[in-house]
């Protein structure tokens, strides 16, 4: 798999490339804000390692929020120094898919990597997205589960498809807002947990694995791990 690590502290970015590259990964280092956000904008990549804080005038936070703004959905795991929760929580809201403190074992990286590759980015088939069992086409506007269709309202549709599109990433009301109701500030209504409560009834109540959450404080994410 393809790693790209942001970290410009050179024992530890050889701590973490070896390791990787020891793992079976191909691990390719940049030790700067800028030309970590060229390499993680213009590539592809399987994962994404970076530091919180960098050099070269782009953190890593900026880079998260560019990538996300593109549309990208390749995991990222953001390492830092800053272990308080308000910066660990900011971390995750901010599009991160995992958040580890320094200092680390490489067993726990290596072990939170692993996680996030086995839940893998968005899976598309020219018009289809799906999860687990879950299936949506996006040229009918269509979903179903198991086989058995769902009916979804075009607003529910677009929620679901926002939400597969980012399995395996915590998604927060703020990305909801302004990606499925086009909203620049909070209406301070309870719309998105209408919607949510919904969209689980119907894709969730009788299937198994559970595949909406709620991630408490934060948001929701989309995942067939329980």
């Amino acid at each position: 798999m393809r790693c790209l690590v942001i970290e410009d502290e050179a024992d530890t970015a050889r701590y973490i490339c070896n390791g990787l590259e020891e793992a079976g990964h191909t691990a390719t280092l940049v030790r700067d804000g800028g030309n970590g956000l060229h390499l993680a904008t213009n590539e592809r990549w399987a994962i994404i390692i970076l530091d919180r804080m960098l050099p070269g005038g782009v953190d890593g936070l900026s880079i998260i929020a560019t990538i996300r703004g593109l549309g990208k959905t390749t995991p990222v795991l953001i390492l830092s120094a800053l272990a308080s929760l308000d910066e660990r929580v900011r971390g995750l809201r901010g599009g991160g898919d995992d958040y580890l403190t320094k200092p680390f074992a490489f067993s726990e990286l290596l072990a939170r990597v692993e996680a996030l590759l086995r839940r893998g980015t968005v899976r598309e088939d020219n018009h289809e997205l799906w999860i687990a069992d879950l299936r949506l086409n996006l040229r009918t506007r269509r979903a179903e589960r198991a086989g058995k269709t769902i009916a979804l309202q075009p607003r529910e549709f677009r929620l679901l498809e926002y939400l597969v599109r980012h399995q395996g990433q915590v998604v927060t009301r703020t990305m909801l807002l302004e990606s499925v109701w086009d909203y620049s500030f909070d209406p301070q209504t309870n719309v998105i947990d209408v919607q949510i409560s919904r969209l689980r009834r119907k894709i969730d109540r009788d299937f198994s694995p559970q595949l909406l959450h709620t991630v408490r404080g934060i948001g929701y994410m989309m995942s067939a791990d329980e």
